[in-house]
């Protein structure tokens, strides 16, 4: 494939995920802004506790996206119609089941998840009003998911764009009607943010009406209810469930171990990990697009194509967050300043920006690894490797660098995903000399 095509077919892929990733950051970082400016830091610790309790139950159920893609992309490199339906019925059942089970269990949710997070008083109280609210969203995100799983698997990164775009730009303008224009504080960022989710749910099923007209077949009742490929996708799903959680359980120590360190530390990390969601989400974009690249390559057995989309989302990964860096390094802090006015924050912000300014040169292998294994529906290596980068890594080395305070804390992060990129580069490195993620034809 000559380079400029490459390099094309990686940027119609990851252009779209890019601008529709980076808009769900720029929602964080709205979300945190707004209770920034009010006029106690509690409302900004309650939405930030708040945020991983969702972090845990929405990341958590990631695999509904992850999966579905690269379930999807296979079926899509073999032309076959009839599966691109029955995988989306059966990702878009999974979804709607975990999403009442939500529902169902809110209330000891909401009282755990506070519990282990911890914090000041008013703001526990604030943050299980923010859980009660903001939890009637999760039927629209997880159907959302296995959606926008379902259209970048079809290799269509722009109707996801237009998904995202779609709920971002509702939950922007709802958040100001709703705190500052109804004065509803944290119950206001809730509001808004489940309104958006189902605005971007209906948006999502028109697309993929679309998007099954371009690709005409039947809905076949014998693939519906083939436990067989269902128990494939549970499977797959349920190891990179394991790897989400591992995911989880970092940010929700990192957070409660913060909260340990006083509200304003908590406070100033709530605003960086904000920055730290930017740079994931923006690097997701090349990592997207290897999902499907890959996926489509290996459903059609072609070696040449899974080394170019390797190649090329490799080479423009390093180029973002080189340029990630530099952003942070010159423009950090009027970001912290645009994200409160509070000055105590602020200060504490500032002291702990660097190890954020290093972040993306060295996240950026663990996220483009991420996508390759997911494209090749490899959930196995990917829990594994999680597994060890949490708790070989990441928890043995906070307790050894806690004498450091938070610099410790961030410390133990950033070797977090250093491990993530170690492990899955030793692992792609072992699959390709034991024949390959495509093995050779004979």
């Amino acid at each position: 494939m000559a380079l400029s095509l490459r390099h094309a077919r990686v940027w119609r892929l990851a252009g779209p995920l890019i601008v529709s990733n980076v808009s769900v950051a720029v929602l964080g970082m709205v979300d945190t802004a707004v209770v920034g400016h009010l006029s106690d830091p509690a409302y900004l610790g309650a939405v930030a506790v708040g945020a991983v309790i969702f972090d845990f139950l929405y990341w958590g159920t990631g695999f509904l996206r992850m999966g579905t893609t690269g379930i999807v992309a296979q079926i899509h490199g073999r032309g076959d119609a009839e599966e691109m339906r029955s995988s989306l019925l059966h990702a878009g059942a999974v979804a709607l089941a975990i999403a009442v089970l939500f529902l169902l269990l809110q209330a000891p949710v909401a009282r755990l998840g506070v519990y282990l997070i911890g914090g000041s008083p008013d703001v526990r109280h604030f943050a299980r009003v923010y859980v009660y609210w903001a939890i009637w969203g999760a039927p629209a995100v997880l159907a959302g998911l296995a959606i926008m799983g379902w259209l970048l698997g079809m290799q269509n990164a722009g109707a996801t764009l237009i998904m995202a775009v779609t709920t971002n730009l509702t939950n922007v303008a709802l958040d100001f009607l709703f705190v500052f224009g109804l004065d509803m504080n944290v119950r206001g960022v809730a509001l808004a943010s489940v309104l958006a989710q189902y605005t971007g749910l209906i948006t999502g099923l028109a697309l993929v009406r679309r998007e099954l007209r371009r690709h005409p077949g039947k809905w076949r009742r014998d693939l519906l209810a083939d436990w067989q490929r269902l128990g494939a996708m549970l499977v797959l799903n349920r190891n990179i469930f394991i790897r989400t959680l591992c995911i989880i359980f970092t940010f929700a120590f990192f957070t409660h171990q913060g909260a340990r360190q006083g509200e304003l530390v908590l406070a100033a990390n709530a605003i960086l990990i904000n920055f730290l969601l930017l740079i994931s989400l923006g690097l997701d974009g090349f990592a997207n697009a290897a999902e499907a690249m890959v996926g489509r390559a290996i459903g059609a057995g072609e070696r040449h194509a899974f080394h170019d989309a390797v190649l090329s989302a490799g080479f423009w990964s390093l180029i973002v967050a080189a340029a990630f860096s530099l952003f942070y390094v010159l423009g950090g802090r009027p970001l912290v300043d645009l994200m409160t006015n509070l000055d105590s924050v602020r200060a504490v912000a500032y002291r702990y920006l660097p190890w954020i300014m290093v972040q993306p040169l060295v996240g950026v292998w663990c996220y483009l690894l991420d996508g390759i294994f997911i494209g090749a529906t490899r959930g196995r290596e990917m829990r594994d490797t999680l597994l060890v980068s949490t708790f070989l890594v990441f928890l043995p080395a906070w307790y050894g660098l806690r004498f450091l305070g938070n610099h410790g804390l961030w410390l133990a992060m950033l070797l977090f995903f250093a491990a993530r990129g170690l492990t899955l580069g030793f692992v792609s490195w072992r699959i390709e000399h034991a024949g390959g993620f495509i093995p050779r034809r004979a």
